[in-house]
């Protein structure tokens, strides 16, 4: 589309904006917001529109919106004082009073224009994510073919995650062999992040890059790199695919929560009810978990049948189970049961969902065989998801399978160093190796999950026992006497039944070590 008006036109595919024939010189911010303007132009913006939308909710000064406001009215021949064509109403905003010509397409403009036609669709309410064809610097055209292969597979993987809006093929390999602004390419297929990479080949070495940019601002939110061997390509290709999908959705969950920091609490829809709910959740107080449940109730008043906060409220049900939290133990028992079960019956395909629903089955069913079912569920919807991993490890561990555990766990660890609840799978690994009789890994593990979260109570379980078996009682008692400070109650007879889903050997050899640690009967 073309907007052309005065001695101006502005092309919204190309993002131009031309005088006559000429170019005008305009950073992308300003003509974001000179777009925002004419688009909008029967009534007048206030400063929270212009916010939300061209700042995408994030916080700016009264200058900086002033001197970006002024730019714009420069860009096009205008100035603070006439205002012929961008005018200040008093006390509440600002208008484009230009008078348009007629709007005209830009299709016929070459390889600029990819959806000319369509109107800007708009993004969906969860996070949305365009792969787009990865570009094959080699100058040998056998790398296309991979090129092309690991940008499908990676697209394919993804579209496994129930919690992204992933555009097909078809749309974003429009876009092949074209220079376009990544801006621009997110208005136009209405999503939020795209990932991009490209691909060169050395003698025998293939190296891979990647980014997730986020598509409304363009910064870069991740980026990696990735060699192997041409003789292996095939395996390079399986890794660097499970590798890249492992790293994007907590990238993107945390990129999520950071923008809804910026947003205006009247907005809030039950996809950011949830997205509240999980930065409180990963907290870990006792206080964050009620908060985060109550978020969850916000989300589901809005949308009663919404899996994913129904799961997530059972999850931290579980989790203050846990932490020995809970002041109505039955009640709240019963509640997350009852949410974890109906979440899995509206979301059976969503791998989040299960490997939330198979926490609340360990902690509050204390349901060995339903926990299992569901994690190796979740496992086998989304194999590339560093926690669904984690959950089946921990599984395995707490079952007497350390060395099915290790293998999930360590997994989980190299696929997501970044992800939020990296003390959850540290912990898990240190419970494995003290089940197997490494004392000295399980102290390692367990001091990297604290380190992470201090508020741990398992992995001061863990710590303690682990550290008991060493011989270490002075060191132990310490982390005993830390564990206390987040349980005061806590006895190893008031322990057992929380952990009834452990097999007998695992709790027979943790219970012995915690009573040499000093944890009273």
């Amino acid at each position: 589309m073309i907007y052309q008006f005065a001695d101006y036109s502005l092309d919204v595919e190309r993002q131009e904006l031309r005088r006559g024939t000429e170019m005008v010189d305009v950073e992308p911010q300003v003509l974001d917001l000179l777009q925002y303007l004419i688009r909008n132009r029967e009534r007048v913006v206030s400063k929270d529109d212009l916010i939300e939308h061209v700042w995408h909710g994030r916080i700016v000064s009264e200058s900086t919106l002033t001197s970006r406001i002024t730019a714009a009215r420069q860009a096009i021949g205008d100035s603070g004082d006439q205002q012929r064509l961008i005018r200040t109403i008093a006390r509440k905003g600002i208008r484009f009073v230009g008078e348009l010509r007629n709007a005209e397409s830009s299709s016929s403009s070459g390889d600029h224009a990819i959806l000319p036609t369509t109107p800007t669709p708009p993004l969906p309410d969860k996070p949305s994510l365009a792969v787009l064809p990865f570009q094959n610097l080699s100058g040998d055209p056998e790398q296309e073919y991979f090129a092309d292969g690991m940008a499908e597979e990676i697209l394919t993987s993804l579209s496994y995650c129930k919690s992204l809006f992933v555009i097909a093929r078809n749309s974003s390999f429009a876009y092949k062999g074209k220079t376009i602004d990544v801006r621009q390419i997110g208005r136009e297929l209405g999503v939020r992040y795209v990932l991009e990479g490209s691909v060169r080949r050395s003698g025998d070495l293939l190296r891979f890059t990647a980014q997730l940019i986020d598509a409304t601002s363009g910064a870069q939110i991740w980026a990696d790199r990735f060699d192997g061997v041409i003789e292996d390509v095939f395996k390079l290709q399986d890794r660097i695919t499970e590798s890249v999908v492992a790293a994007i959705e907590p990238n993107i969950q945390l990129a999520e929560i950071e923008r809804l920091r910026k947003k205006p609490a009247k907005d809030f829809n039950a996809y950011d009810l949830l997205l509240r709910a999980q930065q409180s959740e990963y907290e870990l107080t006792n206080e964050s978990l009620l908060q985060a449940i109550n978020y969850c109730r916000q989300a589901l008043d809005i949308d009663p049948n919404y899996a994913q906060a129904m799961a997530l409220a059972a999850y931290c049900y579980a989790e203050r189970s846990q932490q020995d939290w809970l002041k109505d133990r039955e009640r709240e028992t019963a509640e997350g049961i009852r949410l974890a079960n109906r979440a899995v019956e509206l979301a059976k395909t969503d791998g989040n969902v299960l490997w939330m629903a198979a926490y609340a089955a360990r902690q509050l069913s204390k349901d060995a065989q339903l926990a299992m079912e569901r994690a190796y569920r979740s496992l086998q919807l989304n194999p590339n998801s560093a926690i669904a991993l984690a959950m089946t490890g921990w599984i395995e561990a707490i079952l007497a399978e350390p060395v099915k555990a290790l293998e999930h766990l360590h997994r989980a660890d190299r696929l997501s160093p970044r992800d939020p609840r990296t003390w959850f799978i540290n912990t898990g690994i240190g419970m494995a190796h003290f089940i197997a009789g490494q004392y000295d890994e399980a102290v390692l593990w367990n001091k990297k999950a604290l380190a992470q979260n201090p508020r741990s109570a398992v992995a001061l379980r863990v710590l303690a026992a682990s550290l008991a078996c060493l011989g270490q009682k002075v060191r132990a008692r310490e982390a005993i006497r830390e564990l206390l400070k987040i349980e005061p109650n806590l006895t190893i007879s008031s322990l057992q039944p929380r952990m009834r889903m452990q097999h007998e050997s695992v709790w027979t050899k943790f219970s012995e070590a915690l009573r040499l640690a000093g944890l009273p009967d």
